[in-house]
Protein backbone atom coordinates (compact mmCIF):
# COMPACT_ATOMS: atom_id res chain seq x y z
CA UNK A 1 0.00 0.00 0.00
CA UNK A 2 1.18 3.57 -0.98
CA UNK A 3 0.19 6.43 0.92
CA UNK A 4 0.65 10.13 1.04
CA UNK A 5 1.63 12.48 3.27
CA UNK A 6 1.13 16.56 3.49
CA UNK A 7 4.19 18.40 5.17
CA UNK A 8 6.06 21.93 5.02
CA UNK A 9 9.00 22.13 2.62
CA UNK A 10 12.17 24.62 2.33
CA UNK A 11 13.42 25.42 -0.43
CA UNK A 12 16.10 27.95 -2.04
CA UNK A 13 16.20 30.18 -4.91
CA UNK A 14 18.80 32.88 -7.01
CA UNK A 15 18.31 36.11 -8.09
CA UNK A 16 20.27 38.72 -10.63
CA UNK A 17 20.19 42.18 -10.33
CA UNK A 18 17.73 44.77 -8.64
CA UNK A 19 13.88 44.87 -9.10
CA UNK A 20 12.84 48.22 -9.44
CA UNK A 21 9.92 50.23 -10.90
CA UNK A 22 12.36 50.85 -14.23
CA UNK A 23 13.19 47.27 -14.75
CA UNK A 24 12.14 46.14 -17.73
CA UNK A 25 12.11 42.35 -17.44
CA UNK A 26 11.57 40.47 -14.94
CA UNK A 27 13.04 36.81 -16.07
CA UNK A 28 12.16 33.65 -14.53
CA UNK A 29 14.56 30.50 -15.27
CA UNK A 30 14.12 27.39 -15.33
CA UNK A 31 17.99 25.12 -15.11
CA UNK A 32 18.23 22.26 -16.72
CA UNK A 33 19.09 18.56 -15.70
CA UNK A 34 22.12 18.54 -13.07
CA UNK A 35 22.13 22.20 -12.82
CA UNK A 36 22.23 24.32 -9.54
CA UNK A 37 20.62 27.49 -9.88
CA UNK A 38 23.81 29.32 -8.49
CA UNK A 39 25.66 28.16 -11.53
CA UNK A 40 22.54 28.69 -14.14
CA UNK A 41 22.33 32.47 -13.30
CA UNK A 42 25.94 32.66 -14.33
CA UNK A 43 24.84 32.61 -17.72
CA UNK A 44 22.78 36.19 -17.19
CA UNK A 45 25.73 37.86 -15.99
CA UNK A 46 26.23 40.09 -18.62
CA UNK A 47 22.77 41.53 -19.38
CA UNK A 48 21.97 45.46 -18.97
CA UNK A 49 21.94 45.03 -14.92
CA UNK A 50 18.97 48.12 -14.87
CA UNK A 51 17.07 46.79 -17.57
CA UNK A 52 16.85 43.12 -16.49
CA UNK A 53 15.91 41.12 -13.34
CA UNK A 54 16.77 37.55 -12.88
CA UNK A 55 14.85 35.03 -10.86
CA UNK A 56 16.30 31.59 -10.72
CA UNK A 57 14.06 28.48 -8.88
CA UNK A 58 16.30 25.86 -7.74
CA UNK A 59 15.11 22.19 -8.84
CA UNK A 60 14.05 20.27 -5.43
CA UNK A 61 15.47 16.89 -5.99
CA UNK A 62 19.21 17.29 -5.43
CA UNK A 63 22.19 14.49 -6.23
CA UNK A 64 26.02 13.67 -6.49
CA UNK A 65 26.83 13.42 -10.13
CA UNK A 66 29.24 11.08 -10.73
CA UNK A 67 31.47 8.37 -9.03
CA UNK A 68 33.70 10.45 -6.99
CA UNK A 69 30.14 12.55 -5.14
CA UNK A 70 32.19 15.55 -5.89
CA UNK A 71 29.72 17.90 -8.21
CA UNK A 72 26.05 18.06 -7.22
CA UNK A 73 23.25 18.49 -9.76
CA UNK A 74 19.54 18.45 -9.57
CA UNK A 75 16.53 17.43 -11.53
CA UNK A 76 13.03 18.66 -11.53
CA UNK A 77 10.88 15.77 -12.36
CA UNK A 78 11.75 12.36 -13.23
CA UNK A 79 8.48 9.92 -14.59
CA UNK A 80 7.92 8.58 -11.14
CA UNK A 81 4.80 10.50 -9.97
CA UNK A 82 5.63 13.11 -12.11
CA UNK A 83 2.43 15.07 -11.59
CA UNK A 84 1.97 14.83 -8.07
CA UNK A 85 6.09 16.35 -8.05
CA UNK A 86 4.87 18.99 -10.72
CA UNK A 87 2.14 19.73 -8.06
CA UNK A 88 5.00 20.42 -5.71
CA UNK A 89 6.96 22.76 -7.97
CA UNK A 90 4.25 24.45 -8.55
CA UNK A 91 3.44 25.24 -5.08
CA UNK A 92 6.89 26.24 -4.27
CA UNK A 93 6.51 28.42 -7.84
CA UNK A 94 3.73 30.46 -6.63
CA UNK A 95 5.38 31.08 -3.36
CA UNK A 96 8.30 32.43 -5.24
CA UNK A 97 6.68 34.87 -7.60
CA UNK A 98 4.48 35.66 -3.93
CA UNK A 99 7.35 36.72 -2.26
CA UNK A 100 8.80 38.75 -4.94
CA UNK A 101 5.26 40.67 -5.07
CA UNK A 102 5.07 40.05 -9.36
CA UNK A 103 2.47 38.15 -9.96
CA UNK A 104 0.28 39.31 -12.63
CA UNK A 105 3.55 41.76 -13.52
CA UNK A 106 3.24 42.53 -17.13
CA UNK A 107 7.01 42.80 -17.26
CA UNK A 108 7.63 38.55 -16.60
CA UNK A 109 9.76 36.36 -19.16
CA UNK A 110 9.34 32.64 -18.71
CA UNK A 111 12.60 30.56 -19.93
CA UNK A 112 13.69 27.23 -19.71
CA UNK A 113 16.21 25.36 -21.08
CA UNK A 114 16.51 21.91 -21.84
CA UNK A 115 14.49 20.51 -18.41
CA UNK A 116 13.81 23.37 -17.52
CA UNK A 117 11.09 23.57 -20.72
CA UNK A 118 8.95 21.42 -19.33
CA UNK A 119 8.58 23.10 -16.27
CA UNK A 120 8.38 26.61 -17.91
CA UNK A 121 5.48 25.41 -19.84
CA UNK A 122 3.51 23.45 -17.65
CA UNK A 123 3.92 27.03 -15.19
CA UNK A 124 2.55 29.01 -17.66
CA UNK A 125 -0.37 26.55 -18.30
CA UNK A 126 -1.58 27.23 -14.94
CA UNK A 127 -0.84 30.86 -14.99
CA UNK A 128 -3.89 32.95 -15.84
CA UNK A 129 -1.65 36.36 -16.11
CA UNK A 130 -0.30 38.13 -19.25
CA UNK A 131 3.61 37.61 -20.04
CA UNK A 132 6.12 39.37 -22.04
CA UNK A 133 7.09 36.11 -23.37
CA UNK A 134 7.82 32.50 -23.33
CA UNK A 135 11.49 30.97 -24.23
CA UNK A 136 11.76 27.63 -23.99
CA UNK A 137 15.34 26.15 -25.41
CA UNK A 138 16.78 22.39 -26.32
CA UNK A 139 14.18 20.92 -24.53
CA UNK A 140 11.09 18.73 -25.10
CA UNK A 141 7.15 19.94 -24.58
CA UNK A 142 5.29 17.96 -22.19
CA UNK A 143 3.39 15.44 -23.57
CA UNK A 144 0.18 16.18 -21.71
CA UNK A 145 -0.38 19.67 -23.04
CA UNK A 146 -3.00 19.72 -25.68
CA UNK A 147 -4.91 22.38 -27.90
CA UNK A 148 -6.51 23.79 -25.31
CA UNK A 149 -3.28 24.70 -23.46
CA UNK A 150 -2.49 26.34 -26.93
CA UNK A 151 -5.42 28.45 -26.42
CA UNK A 152 -4.47 29.19 -23.45
CA UNK A 153 -0.35 30.02 -24.46
CA UNK A 154 -1.62 32.31 -27.45
CA UNK A 155 -4.15 34.35 -25.45
CA UNK A 156 -1.36 34.90 -22.17
CA UNK A 157 2.16 34.59 -23.69
CA UNK A 158 2.81 37.91 -25.50
CA UNK A 159 5.65 36.44 -27.57
CA UNK A 160 6.39 32.61 -27.75
CA UNK A 161 10.31 32.00 -29.03
CA UNK A 162 11.48 28.39 -29.88
CA UNK A 163 15.39 27.52 -29.65
CA UNK A 164 17.18 24.84 -31.02
CA UNK A 165 20.39 23.70 -32.08
CA UNK A 166 20.79 21.94 -35.53
CA UNK A 167 23.41 20.34 -33.74
CA UNK A 168 22.27 19.55 -30.31
CA UNK A 169 23.56 15.45 -29.93
CA UNK A 170 20.34 15.32 -27.77
CA UNK A 171 18.24 15.26 -30.73
CA UNK A 172 17.82 12.89 -33.72
CA UNK A 173 14.79 12.74 -36.71
CA UNK A 174 12.33 11.22 -34.21
CA UNK A 175 12.64 13.65 -31.80
CA UNK A 176 12.89 16.29 -34.33
CA UNK A 177 9.34 15.32 -35.64
CA UNK A 178 7.33 14.71 -32.61
CA UNK A 179 8.63 17.90 -31.27
CA UNK A 180 7.74 19.79 -34.60
CA UNK A 181 3.88 18.40 -34.14
CA UNK A 182 3.90 19.19 -30.89
CA UNK A 183 4.80 23.10 -31.05
CA UNK A 184 2.54 23.09 -34.28
CA UNK A 185 -0.47 21.45 -32.30
CA UNK A 186 0.31 24.54 -28.86
CA UNK A 187 1.48 27.80 -30.49
CA UNK A 188 1.20 27.59 -34.28
CA UNK A 189 1.98 30.07 -36.37
CA UNK A 190 2.73 32.72 -33.24
CA UNK A 191 5.84 30.77 -32.56
CA UNK A 192 9.38 32.32 -33.30
CA UNK A 193 11.46 29.63 -34.28
CA UNK A 194 15.91 29.97 -34.17
CA UNK A 195 17.80 27.19 -35.07
CA UNK A 196 21.56 28.31 -34.47
CA UNK A 197 24.25 25.76 -35.21
CA UNK A 198 25.17 24.74 -31.83
CA UNK A 199 25.11 22.10 -29.42
CA UNK A 200 23.05 21.29 -26.37
CA UNK A 201 24.29 24.53 -24.35
CA UNK A 202 22.73 27.82 -23.13
CA UNK A 203 22.78 30.25 -26.50
CA UNK A 204 23.62 33.50 -24.15
CA UNK A 205 24.05 35.39 -27.58
CA UNK A 206 20.89 34.69 -28.62
CA UNK A 207 19.25 35.52 -25.55
CA UNK A 208 20.88 38.63 -25.20
CA UNK A 209 19.43 39.59 -28.70
CA UNK A 210 16.21 38.70 -27.38
CA UNK A 211 16.54 40.41 -24.33
CA UNK A 212 17.39 43.76 -26.44
CA UNK A 213 14.24 43.63 -28.37
CA UNK A 214 11.73 42.84 -25.04
CA UNK A 215 13.25 46.48 -23.82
Amino acid sequence: MVKTVLYNHTNSYDTLNELTDTTKCIWICFHGLGYLSKYFKKYFINFPKDDHYFIIPQAPSKYYQGSDFKHVGASWLTRENTMQEMDNVLNYLDKVITQENIKGDPRIVLMGYSQGVSIATRFMSQYFYNVKALIIQSGSLPQELNENDGQHFETFCDRIIHISGTKDEYVNDKVIEREKERIDTLFGTKCEKHRPDIKHVVHVELLQTIAKSLT
